[in-house]
């Protein structure tokens, strides 16, 4: 975890990009951040008093998995974003540290893209992807962000287990029938006083449930890339230039 709860933001949230950079730089540039490259650094200005909050799942199945690096990290390290870890992003740096992992649900796309990066690139992401916490309780604990979900038992509690439940939700330990966990409806249960918003089981639309949303709205998928904006709560949404990766399963509806 990491406590900015003095930190009241305004922020721009964004869910799970998945190597969809073309659609997060549309995004960032409707946000009215100004993203610049100069061959591949890259420097993003944001509006006077924002920062945009990345909700994990930065990498795999997208085209453009390096360069979505390269945008979060450079604007986490300059403090003009917050980021969580995502289960993809948490199984790429186990990649890149010599930890033997499954290369499935996209990373081999990733890892081929790697290919053209230099080893001091790798060493760096593997570095930084290792320092994102597991969620962020931010304006006086009124906004909890993590990747897959939050349960207001966790708040204060560091360790695997919640780790686990930030990046994979509820595990019930089910297959379903495209060969896919099952995660419990842990935001049907969900009391806390906090809003969670949340990503990693995308959606046809973002919608509320409670204090709960999530914006995983499925880009990579050929649905959209969306941001929240807080405390205006406005969504703000993109769509997919394409269907970078077929659905194994289909999008969720509210």
């Amino acid at each position: 975890m990491n406590d900015s709860t003095s930190d009241s933001g305004p922020f721009d949230i964004v869910g799970d990009v998945h190597g969809c950079a073309d659609e997060l730089e549309q995004l960032l540039d409707d946000l009215s951040y100004r993203t610049q490259w100069n061959g591949k650094t890259v420097t993003v200005t944001p509006p006077s008093g924002r920062r945009a909050v990345f909700l994990g799942d930065l990498v795999d199945r997208g085209p453009r998995s390096p360069d979505t690096l390269r945008i979060a990290r450079h604007m986490v390290e300059n403090g003009h974003a917050l980021a969580v870890v995502g289960n993809h992003d948490d199984k790429l740096m186990r990649y890149l540290a010599g930890r033997n992992v499954t290369i499935s649900h996209g990373l081999a796309e990733t890892i081929e893209q790697l290919r053209e990066e230099p080893p001091a690139f790798l060493a760096g992401m593997q570095a930084w992807l290792g320092t994102l916490p597991s969620h962020h309780v931010l304006d006086d604990g009124k906004l909890i962000v993590a990747h897959a979900g939050f349960k207001e038992s966790l708040l204060g509690r560091t360790g695997k287990s919640v780790r686990a439940f930030c990046m994979y939700g509820a595990a019930t330990g089910e297959i379903d029938e495209f060969g896919l966990p099952v995660r419990g409806d842990w935001a049907a249960g969900y009391a806390g006083k906090a809003m969670v918003v949340y990503g990693h089981t995308p959606v046809s639309e973002a919608e509320w449930a409670g204090r709960t949303i999530c914006i995983d709205t499925g880009c990579v998928f050929g649905g959209k890339l969306t941001a929240l904006r807080y405390p205006e709560l406005e969504l703000v949404s993109v769509p997919a230039r394409r269907i970078h990766c077929p659905p194994t399963r289909p999008l969720k509806a509210p």
